[in-house]
């Protein structure tokens, strides 16, 4: 259906000082026209021949009472063919107005800074729900202003090509061997599954990366050190466009032995996604250094490659509800290689999250602080054995360019086996 604006569109936008009157639905037209005002879909292209506009006559295809002469069928296809210039080359002049109005900087600002300023009011707004159903409602309009927002974060220029196109990205991040680059294939999101969040990079991926090639010891993205060298066995969780699992396998090159690494996402076109921006990395490898695996947080299956031990988990934006946090803890108990004679201190588990100070997802890193307790505040009388704990945890500030508009800085957790007998002892 077409959305008409008037000659100033923002003007169906609600005023922010009543904004507690609004309801759900009301909030979602007013967002949904202004996504439709920027990012319209693109129209149909035109026939690239002119024998479709042909096929358009109410004549059977194989009419033989008027003999053909040649003669007429080339005047038609001549007069087609004018037809089809005077298509290609007539303006639409509501095209044109959209166009304007997209371009005048000022209904833009005043689009950015009222999506800013409903975002700063939506605690409030949200807790004007009158019943779960409408809570979950104004859960997913929040959701919906956080992207719009981000969206407005890209160069003007690229309004009239939409948010909703794949586009390659190239990374290059500076190492003490040399920079590591690497391209990937950004796919569009799907509107109506909110799981296809991996089909795209996040600022969390891309500020963990910059870490992981600036002192890839610190996160043990070497070789073994005790007794002989032996390959390196890496996992990433909802390794989404598999930023990290490619550039570990980059980092670790030809050191040693060949690492085992495994990037597992759930949702089918994300795996496919991650297989295309793998082979994509390793255009000459017979067989791809990262192997990519379907994996369930909530139910795990850990057939093979997974059902070995890890050294390292990489995780980077994968908490999303509050029972994300819990489903990977179980992940990576049951797949983080445990302290032993050879390996006292056992594997480590790096994850990183993004911050968010409005909508759903505002506070999710507290689920991660609740799941994961902090080494020095293990609770007394806890079962004793093994147990994960956060050994380091660090604030990582957003930079400019990198990261939806919606969030304000990471949290980077080192996740390491504690033996709660031994601290009785």
């Amino acid at each position: 259906m077409d959305v008409e604006f008037s000659a100033h569109p923002t003007s169906f936008l609600p005023p922010l000082i009543r904004i507690s009157s609004h309801s759900a639905g009301e909030i979602a037209t007013a967002i949904h026209k202004l996504k439709a005002l920027y990012w319209s879909p693109k129209p149909p292209p035109l026939p690239a021949t002119i024998s479709l506009l042909k096929r358009s006559f109410a004549k059977p295809i194989h009419d033989t009472s008027v003999p053909d002469s040649g003669y007429a069928s080339a005047e038609e296809d001549e007069d087609d063919m004018n037809v089809q210039e005077d298509i290609r080359h007539v303006a639409d002049p509501a095209a044109e107005a959209l166009h304007v109005l997209r371009a005048e900087p000022m209904e833009r600002a005043f689009a950015v800074k009222w999506i800013t300023g409903f975002i700063a009011r939506s605690d409030a707004w949200r807790d004007l729900a009158a019943c779960a159903e409408d809570s979950d409602a104004r859960d997913r309009v929040l959701d919906e202003t956080s992207a719009l927002l981000a969206a407005f974060s890209m160069n003007p220029d690229e309004y009239d090509e939409g948010v909703d196109e794949a586009i390659v990205r190239s990374f290059c991040f500076p190492s003490p061997e040399g920079s590591v680059v690497l391209e990937l294939n950004d796919a569009p999101l799907l509107d109506h599954d909110h799981t296809s969040v991996g089909l795209q990079s996040w600022g969390s991926s891309i500020r963990l990366g910059e870490r992981l090639c600036a002192a890839p010891a610190e996160f043990s993205l070497a070789t073994s050190h005790v007794g002989k060298p032996k390959p390196l066995h890496i996992l990433e969780l909802g390794a989404g466009t598999g930023l990290l699992s490619i550039l570990a396998a980059k980092i670790l090159g030809d050191q040693g032995p060949s690492p085992l690494i495994v990037a597992t996402d759930y949702h089918p076109d994300v795996l496919e996604n991650l297989k295309t921006n793998v082979a994509a990395n390793f255009p000459l490898s017979r067989e791809p250094p990262v192997a990519v695996h379907v994996l369930d947080w909530e139910f795990p299956v850990c057939s093979p490659p997974l059902n070995m031990p890890f050294d390292v988990i990489l995780a980077a934006d994968v908490i999303y509800e509050d029972d994300h946090a819990r489903w990977i803890k179980g992940c990576v108990e049951r797949l983080l290689v445990r302290p032993s004679v050879d390996n006292p201190e056992g594997g480590v588990f790096w994850m990183i999250m993004a911050l968010r100070e409005a909508g759903r997802r505002e506070g999710l890193d507290g689920t991660v602080h609740k799941i994961f307790p902090d080494v020095g505040q293990m609770e007394e009388g806890v079962e004793a054995g093994l147990k994960l704990a956060v050994f380091m945890m660090e604030e990582l500030e957003k930079l400019d360019g990198i990261g939806r508009a919606d969030e304000t800085g990471y949290k980077l957790f080192k996740v390491k086996w504690v033996d709660s007998s031994a601290e009785d002892d």
